[in-house]
């Protein structure tokens, strides 16, 4: 395996920095993105660059311009900014982008998220693997070198997101959001500059070392300030965002937690509504609860694989209004189907406003079994024990459009490989918490 095969993953780049990803490698990385931008596109001029806050962007985002200047393209820098900023340029200036990001990884990691113009996604179907090979090969520079120029998009993109929502409709909810040191301490304050809202926000200093905790939180342990917080501050909702901000879990008032797929169905129900139906996607790993609350609203789920380039393309093909995802990432057909935690925070607290009802109270009409949640194991083979767990549930129907499904009828659970750690995921869903936690000692019993 080459040392570029090793960091380029199922939809994006990722790796620990120096050892697996430096700057001769993003350089390396940024001509093949070019070259495969002229290459799709021979008229493309231009490629659009941000970074989160970890130490290791600035210097990995000045060799990625160099390469794509090399190969005679334009590098537009956004400087700092979350990743749904940079699908918003994308979209709205019409150019191909590059996100440096590790999204919730450890500090040690960084990453890159590819987009086209339109902001239109690149999985490893789609151009990575002939990016990665090209970077791998080395090319040779263009003759006429492309320059470096820098644009702050910041308040146009808060400005797009406030447009989601019916700004005279809101309320004056109190909001903590807990931005774990990451991104959304720039984007969030922005976003809810001229909204109603009371916000406090939680470790707002953007540092990429994470020094209050890891900024991952579909982990409830990275929740639990925020829980407490909203609870003493007797806030109306927390809002809980990772390291590149694309993501928001969100905390009642009384402090707890809902899981992904609940936002999921809150949302699609507003937005079909609103829509008078439509088409919605969601991942696999959903709860069934999701496509339940699709028909009821009027719409019609689709499924699909883990991962925004698999949801961002199946909702171009079928033409869905909104997507969904078990680790909070939500995707707007009016965001050009990119993923948004900011605008899934204000449609939520939309809804808060519009009803009149507590969180707490909102939610229970979408939580109607018993989940799981993502349970992480290290294995030695990862395969190996999934085609084991396969064998084992042998006559219950099974799938493989995203590692391992079995339907037990009233339980089901979903096995798959990590595509940027080397982990198993487990996720399960029971019709009581008894039987969940029944099921998920039996499955977590096979992989040992």
């Amino acid at each position: 395996m080459s040392d570029f095969a090793a960091i380029f993953k199922a939809y994006d780049v990722r790796g620990t920095v120096p050892d697996q990803l430096n700057s001769s490698m993003t350089g390396a990385i940024g001509a093949a993105f070019a070259r495969f931008l002229r290459h799709d596109n021979p008229a493309a001029t231009r490629v659009l660059v941000a970074r989160d806050m970890r130490p290791s962007g600035e210097e990995l985002v000045a060799a990625f311009a160099d390469g794509v200047c090399a190969q005679g393209l334009d590098v537009v820098d956004l400087g700092l900014g979350s990743t749904d900023l940079l699908y918003f340029a994308a979209g709205t200036l019409d150019a191909a982008g590059a996100m440096f990001t590790a999204s919730h990884n450890p500090a040690q990691y960084n990453g890159i998220k590819f987009c086209l113009s339109g902001a239109r996604p690149v999985g490893e179907d789609t151009g990575l693997t002939q990016i990665r090979d090209w970077a791998a090969e080395g090319l040779e520079p263009a003759a006429v070198r492309g320059t470096v120029e820098q644009r702050d998009v910041l308040s146009d993109f808060a400005a797009h997101v406030r447009g989601f929502v019916e700004v005279a409709s809101l309320r004056p909810l109190r909001v903590i959001a807990d931005t774990a040191n990451g991104m959304g301490g720039l984007v969030v304050p922005a976003v809810f500059d001229g909204l109603p809202f009371d916000l406090e926000v939680m470790y707002p200093e953007l540092d990429g070392t994470f020094p209050n905790h890891p900024a991952d939180p579909i982990q409830p342990e990275n929740t639990a300030d925020l829980r407490k917080r909203v609870v003493e501050a007797g806030a109306d909702v927390g809002l809980a965002f990772d390291g590149d901000a694309d993501r928001v879990f969100l905390v009642d008032e009384a402090g707890v937690g809902l899981s992904g797929s609940t936002t999921t169905a809150i949302l699609a129900d507003a937005l079909l509504r609103r829509n008078g139906g439509g088409k919605v996607v969601h991942n696999l790993i959903c709860s069934r609860a999701v496509p339940e609350v699709i028909r009821e609203a009027g719409g019609e789920p689709i499924r699909s694989r883990v991962g925004h380039s698999f949801i961002k393309a199946v909702m171009a093909e079928s033409g869905a209004i909104f997507g969904g995802e078990h680790s909070a990432h939500y995707y707007f057909a009016d965001n050009f189907r990119a993923d948004s935690g900011l605008i899934a925070a204000v449609l939520v607290l939309e809804q808060l406003s519009v009803r009149g009802i507590p969180l707490s109270e909102l939610r229970r009409p979408y939580e109607r079994y018993s989940a799981s949640g993502e349970i992480n194991t290290k294995v030695a083979d990862p395969h190996a024990v999934i085609e084991a767990v396969a064998r084992h549930y042998a006559d219950l129907p099974q799938d493989r459009l995203d590692g391992l499904t079995v339907d037990g009828g009233a339980w089901w659970f979903n096995l798959r490989p990590s595509n940027t750690e080397p982990l198993l995921r487990l996720n399960l869903e029971a019709p009581t918490d008894d039987e969940c936690a029944a099921r998920v000692a039996e499955v977590r019993a096979l992989l040992s």
